[in-house]
């Protein structure tokens, strides 16, 4: 590819709408380009290192035994009506009708769609395990998209679903498919962690995220020295006692606090601790209120909470629906004397002595509550969002460190979810009906593609690992107007293209130094400058990161590219 015909509109200026180093970067190197929120082009530059992503991919999954499909972006309602998703989903959802008035969505994910083609097809234990994936286009109607392509509205993802007739054989994929994620990203030249995660909308036993380690990640990981990692919201909360009440349980007994709503508004009145208070959140569960009670210096985790009610949509009470449950203005809420309302509670609130929380009655608190004698909540569950400096709910000694990453993979383990609902059977080897063990396993094309350039530059643009950069290197000569010069940047170009390697030839009529610039934004691996050198039969080989820099012979410097980039 000559650069003087190269799509790649760079830019000098940091577009205004850009937040992370990614999302600025991708702009100014002329990678993409935004047509509405959330959703935009791919330019060629773009697409060259998302093809890179999808090539590994491609092969690693092949290579543990996968087999690719290509399953359609617009689905029927009637599958999603099937698994119970279609009122569950929400609005991420892009929900639409045909000109018949049928209801479609474009399929966010495709556990439905590829359930009911296995069922339609796959009817014995014979035909058994099977992992079918693919590399598609999909769209979830983020309220917020962000960042560029780390969280765009429409992305590319390759998705894979394993059938299986039991548990063991979906273990045994389960693991070959964690080996077959950490292949790709070690290819694709990331510093990676895996780590637990929920298992969230998408629902099963158990699942893990490939995480990238950056700064700058949305994620927030909890580590500790024993091996210990997982995402902070699928993080097992231990009980933790309160240490800085009384220990004598004194009676309960009424304050009056006007106007004294939060937690630290009424811990400065009263003169109490927060971690003292019994704070008490109304949520609305499929439109059912519940009393959610945590440690007042605790915060309530919604994937935790959505999990132990078992219900599809989870919000926040606002305040008319909180009057109604409790009889008070919000802020005032509490378990004590709490009538036709469901209350769970986080596992350290009954250790709490002498607590403080809402009386039911606008600008009142109680003080000296106590779980057990004022009131007893139905339910105990780990409610809580860990943190760092909580203790490690593995070695159960050392306090969990916080790092921040990049989700860029998720594995599932799905079990028999889909297939028991949408009636997806198989006859064992005796000869009865099963429903398929599934598992489902999920890489963002153009997320680990953004997280790669958040993971690695520099003031001066992208630094690709080589195994995802658009192109090899950019071949120049000093001055195109020197005949011998060109002719040598030429023939290097052509040689590169022998070595089977990509090259960009810079053959604008432009200042050397602008020529480099653009290089450096978009990162190519290598630079080979033909120049003053040229008279001692020898051209310049820079690389990237700044590690490499030698005069080389003109007629072994592809070779040697070629060495460097194995």
């Amino acid at each position: 590819m000559r650069m003087s015909v190269l799509f790649a509109p760079t830019l000098r200026e940091v577009p205004s709408e850009a937040e992370t180093e990614s999302h600025k970067l991708m702009l100014r190197a002329g990678m993409i380009r935004k047509i509405s929120a959330g959703i935009y082009n791919l330019l060629p530059l773009g697409l060259k290192a998302l093809r890179r992503v999808e090539n590994i991919v491609r092969e690693e999954m092949d290579r543990a035994g996968a087999q690719e499909v290509l399953m359609p972006a617009c689905v029927p309602a009637e599958l999603w009506k099937e698994s119970g998703r279609w009122d569950q989903y929400g609005d991420l959802l892009l929900r639409f009708k045909d000109r018949k008035g049928a209801d479609y969505c474009f399929g966010p994910t495709h556990e439905e769609v590829v359930t009911h083609m296995v069922r339609s097809d796959l009817r014995s234990y014979r035909g058994l395990p099977v992992n079918l994936y693919q590399i598609q286009t999909k769209f979830r109607d983020e309220i917020r998209p962000r960042f560029g392509m780390m969280r765009a509205r429409e992305f590319i993802m390759k998705d894979a679903y394993s059938f299986h007739d039991g548990e063991e054989s979906l273990d045994r994929e389960y693991r070959n498919m964690r080996e077959t994620y950490c292949r790709i990203f070690t290819r694709c030249g990331l510093d990676f962690r895996v780590v637990k995660a929920d298992v969230g909308d998408i629902g099963g036993t158990a699942s893990e995220e490939f995480m990238v380690m950056a700064d700058s990640g949305e994620d927030e990981i909890l580590t500790c020295g024993c091996g210990f990692a997982s995402n902070v919201e699928a993080a097992e909360g231990l009980p933790v006692p309160f240490d800085g009440a009384p220990e004598d349980a004194s009676p309960m007994r009424e304050a009056h606090t006007p106007g004294q709503k939060t937690i630290e508004e009424v811990s400065a009145f009263l003169k109490t601790k927060p971690g003292q208070a019994i704070k008490t959140l109304v949520y609305l569960a499929d439109g059912v209120p519940v009393a959610v009670l945590v440690r007042g210096d605790h915060e309530v985790n919604e994937m935790k909470l959505k999990r132990a009610l078992q219900c599809g949509r989870l919000a926040l009470a606002d305040d008319d629906a909180v009057k109604k449950a409790t009889g008070a203005d919000t802020g005032f809420a509490g378990p004590v004397g709490l009538k036709g309302v469901r209350i769970v509670a986080d596992l350290s609130v009954p250790l709490i002595k002498n607590g403080v929380t809402g009386a039911n009655r606008t600008d009142y608190h109680l003080i000296n509550v106590a779980h057990g004698r004022d009131f007893t909540a139905g339910e105990l569950h780990d409610l809580r969002i860990v943190r760092s400096g909580d203790a490690c709910p593995s070695c159960k000694k050392a306090a969990l460190s916080s790092v921040r990453g990049i989700e860029v993979g998720h594995i599932f383990k799905l079990g028999p979810k889909y297939s028991l609902a949408m009636n997806a059977l198989f006859l064992d080897a005796a000869g009865a009906q099963k429903p398929f063990i599934m598992g489902c396993y999920g890489i963002g094309i153009g997320r680990t593609a953004a997280a790669a350039i958040e993971q690695s530059h520099d003031k001066n643009g992208i630094i690709w690992p080589p195994a995802l950069a658009p192109f090899h290197a950019l071949i120049t000569a000093v001055s195109v107007t020197d005949a011998a010069q060109s002719a040598a940047a030429l023939e290097i170009y052509e040689a590169m293209k022998a070595e089977g390697l990509c090259a960009v030839l810079d053959d604008r009529d432009d200042r050397l130094g602008v020529k480099l610039k653009d290089a450096d934004l978009i990162g190519f691996p290598f630079k080979i400058i033909a120049g003053k050198s040229l008279s001692e039969g020898k051209v310049e080989i820079k690389s990237r990161t700044g590690d490499f820099a030698a005069l080389v012979e003109k007629e072994k410097a592809a070779a040697l590219l070629r060495e460097k980039l194995k």
